[in-house]
């Protein structure tokens, strides 16, 4: 059996410390300011992290690209060329088009490699949510698992992940058109925060909205702790986009008040979600009952 080998993309907002530890890898997207563009490299300190944010507090906008073919056909090309199969675990197709540009230039590279396998998972998330779902997928393989498995696995897996987001406004999230025009209003009334997850089909949906920044993030701590199952067993994932360490610690120990999980892990919301999210978002994530709504449904 052939070896296999996990890759994501920079929408994941894996550490090089997280990639390192389950052996995963990823393929860089790309950002966009003042015409110039520059790799979404995941190997960013609190600087880079901060100077990013600033940009957008002082009303620029940062744009993004999708994973280029060339950046396809380099991480293909090597781990191929090492033996690997692939599992690609992709940023939802609702807001890139990484997912289907990998299939195209799987399929037309694969016949160079007798044998081999290229198999592209849309995750339906994006920042730590696809990068657990790569962790998981990662896990999986280490098993002993081959890569149809593997993408089996994280296809059944992906419906019971859980994402809850508050963020200040969903102006960021509109003009990038990561979210509908008709959401748009959540993040439009004062004092309103709006409450965000990915539903059933990977959309972003604004779900309700909560009065005050406190109260969003007590709301999404506690509709986390609904949703999960066996958290006992569990990392709690949290992703913010630059936030005041003292507003994370507050969030940390809620979520170990009301979440009798294992741990909890603290990250940045990476360049390519943070170029559309915007500054002072704050993410959580974990496992529990599958999720059944769908924003289609709901319009």
């Amino acid at each position: 059996m052939r070896k296999v080998k996990v890759i994501t993309d920079s929408c994941s907002d894996l550490t090089p410390e997280l990639m390192e530890k389950y052996g995963v890898d990823y393929a860089k997207m790309n950002t966009v300011y003042k015409e110039i563009t520059t790799p979404a490299d995941l190997s960013w300190s609190y600087d880079d992290v901060h100077a990013l944010y600033g940009i957008m507090r002082g009303g620029d906008r940062v744009t993004t690209t999708q994973v280029p073919v060339e950046e396809f056909d380099r991480i293909f090309r090597l781990y191929l060329g090492e033996g690997y199969d692939i599992v690609y675990v992709g940023c939802c197709v609702k807001q890139s088009g990484s997912v289907d540009t990998a299939r195209v230039h799987a399929k037309e590279i694969l016949p160079e490699y007798p044998g081999a396998k290229i198999i592209v998972v849309d995750s339906l998330h994006a920042s730590m949510g696809e990068g657990i779902l790569a962790i998981e997928g990662a896990k999986y393989a280490a098993q002993g698992h081959d890569a149809d498995e593997v993408a089996s696995y994280l296809e059944e897996k992906r419906k019971y992940l859980h994402q809850f987001v508050t963020v200040h406004t969903l102006d960021f999230l509109r003009k990038s058109g990561r979210i509908s025009t008709t959401s748009a209003f959540f993040g439009n009334l004062l004092g309103v925060k709006p409450i965000i997850i990915a539903d059933a089909e990977g959309a972003q949906a604004a779900i309700k909205k909560v009065k005050g920044r406190a109260n969003s993030i007590k709301e999404i701590v506690s509709l986390l702790s609904e949703s999960m199952t066996e958290p006992e067993e569990q990392t709690v994932y949290v992703a913010h986009a630059d936030c005041e360490k003292e507003e994370i610690d507050l969030l940390v120990s809620a979520i170990k008040e009301k979440i009798p999980c294992k741990d909890v892990y603290v990250g940045y919301i990476g360049p390519i979600i943070g170029a559309s999210i915007g500054p002072d978002a704050v993410a959580i994530f974990g496992f529990g009952k599958q999720i059944t709504y769908k924003l289609s449904d709901n319009k």
